[in-house]
């Protein structure tokens, strides 16, 4: 029967087989019993009633320390290398990706960056890795009704990543679920303010943007702990009954930017000629404004000299005017004088000829003169002259 069983033996204790109403057994008194039983493993004698052990054959047991000593150093060791172990096991290493979030009695309370790290072991103190690097992706497709009351097909891709270990893991209880929640929240409110030919062409791209801040905006107020990196939104799809239609106005779209840019290609090449052009006409005019002006002042001065010379002698002034005034209208035109003894004589002259050779020598008009053959001509009597003359003569 055994120790613990009720009836006959239940008084002895597995230890001693003292009676149960004794007390606890004494750890000196175990240690020794283990020490008797180790000895006798490596041929020691089972020590006497005074606890003496000794060894067979008369010498010396193999453990003949005495109990007391054996019992407080090996207690001592054990108890200091567990301790040692104990705090050894408060050493742990963060990767580079990765964030240390430390627990104190199950609640927050620091995190730790990467690199090595030692916190108070367990129970008082445990650590959770988080990766904060690693991207998680969200797809999200759905018929949107936008601001104009027409169904579109939106396709989305929301990325992120864990920013604050402590609020991931502590604030918010499923923080996947809420940012699903808040996608699926903000992409109807955005395709709801959005016309149709706005998602469909050129307002993928600020779609996408408004979606991003306006998420991540939510995710701040309910401290998810997550950060949104990125949204993908793939081209929008127009409903299959209009689709034609707006292969049509895309199209036309793209037309009118092609004549757009055309217009503007012209624009830029013909408007830098029509400023120089302008700024010519302009330089040219204000050269043409100094001149005149120039010129009249320079005639008011000779205008102011000849009157002063009037006045001091009216008469010599007026003679040289005069004779000034000839002579210029006579250098400019052409001429033939003659200097003929008898003025009564009639003589053929080639005056379109001269004034010919006169305007063809040099470029200028012929001065007063007469060329050589006309002076020849001029000296010697001609037939004409000659007949002339025996007419009157009769």
């Amino acid at each position: 029967m055994a120790w613990n069983e009720p009836g006959g033996g239940g008084n002895k204790d597995p230890w001693s087989g003292r009676g149960g109403n004794q007390g606890p057994p004494d750890l000196d008194e175990v240690v020794r019993k283990l020490q008797d039983k180790l000895g006798g493993l490596f041929g020691g004698k089972k020590p006497g009633s005074d606890g003496s052990s000794s060894g067979g054959g008369g010498g010396g047991g193999v453990f003949s320390v005495p109990p007391g000593n054996f019992s407080k150093k090996t207690v001592g060791v054990i108890l200091g290398v567990l301790f040692v172990a104990w705090l050894a096991s408060g050493i742990y290493i963060i990767e580079p990706a990765e964030r240390g979030v430390v627990l104190r009695f199950g609640a927050y309370a620091y995190t730790t960056e990467p690199g090595p790290h030692w916190h108070i072991p367990y129970p008082i103190e445990s650590v959770i890795e988080v990766n904060v690097d690693a991207l998680e992706s969200l797809n999200h497709k759905a018929s949107m009704l936008t601001k104009d009351e027409n169904i579109v097909d939106v396709e989305l891709t929301v990325q992120s990543k864990i920013g604050s270990p402590d609020l991931y893991l502590f604030q918010d209880q499923d923080p996947k679920k809420s940012l699903r929640d808040a996608t699926e929240t903000e992409v109807r409110t955005t395709i709801g303010g959005s016309k149709l030919d706005f998602i469909l062409t050129e307002g993928r791209s600020a779609i996408a943007d408004t979606i991003m801040e306006r998420v991540q905006s939510l995710m701040d107020r309910y401290k998810t702990g997550l950060t949104v990196t990125s949204v993908n939104m793939q081209p929008a799809k127009p409903p299959e009954q209009v689709k034609e239609a707006f292969d049509d106005a895309i199209k036309a779209r793209e037309d009118k930017e092609r004549l757009e840019n055309k217009a503007e290609a012209y624009a830029n090449e013909i408007v830098p000629q029509a400023r120089g052009e302008a700024a010519r006409i302009v330089a040219d005019a204000k050269a043409y404004r100094d001149k005149v002006i120039a010129e009249s002042e320079g005639e008011t001065s000779r205008f102011s000299a000849i009157l002063t010379e009037y006045q001091k002698a009216p008469a010599v002034t007026r003679e040289r005017l005069y004779l000034e005034t000839m002579e210029q209208v006579l250098g400019e035109s052409n001429k033939v004088l003659l200097d003929v003894e008898d003025g009564n004589s009639l003589m053929y002259l080639p005056l379109d000829q001269i004034i010919k050779q006169g305007s063809g020598s040099a470029g200028q008009p012929s001065a007063v003169g007469s060329s050589p053959r006309l002076s020849q001509d001029a000296a010697a009597p001609s037939p004409q002259r000659q007949i002339s003359r025996e007419r009157g003569s009769r």
